[in-house]
């Protein structure tokens, strides 16, 4: 399987996860896309980077070989498929009231723990 195939399956698959599976629906929300130019600038900035220095480097055999900023664009779409895919299992879970306990603030249970233990 060719890096291609594989973003665009992932893309394939987080869309289909955002609209079908936990229906978050953020691909049809104006706030996800007008957000998503400051994800990509990042990404642009980061991928071309590593791929413009030599760090990161793809088989020509792999990638269609369109380059955005030293980058090849499956580069984009995987990305795309990852924050895509993050974002929307975080607000699913944020409808299900689901968060982590302790509450930012709150501390650590052991910590809780630690300071009643001192105000006795």
């Amino acid at each position: 399987m060719t890096y291609t195939v594989a973003a665009l399956l992932g893309v394939a698959g987080a869309v289909l996860v955002d609209l079908w599976v936990l229906r978050t629906r953020l691909l049809t929300k104006v706030v996800f896309w007008a957000t998503y130019p400051i994800i990509i600038t990042f990404q642009l900035l980061s991928n071309g980077i590593l791929t413009g220095r030599g760090i990161v480097l793809y088989s020509p055999d792999a990638i269609i070989g369109w380059r955005i900023a030293y980058a090849p664009v499956e580069d984009l779409f995987f990305g795309f498929a990852l924050v895509l895919l993050t974002l929307s299992i975080w607000v699913w879970l944020g409808r299900r009231g689901v968060q982590r306990t302790p509450a930012a603030g709150e501390g650590s249970a052991l910590l809780r723990l630690l300071r009643s233990k001192i105000k006795s």
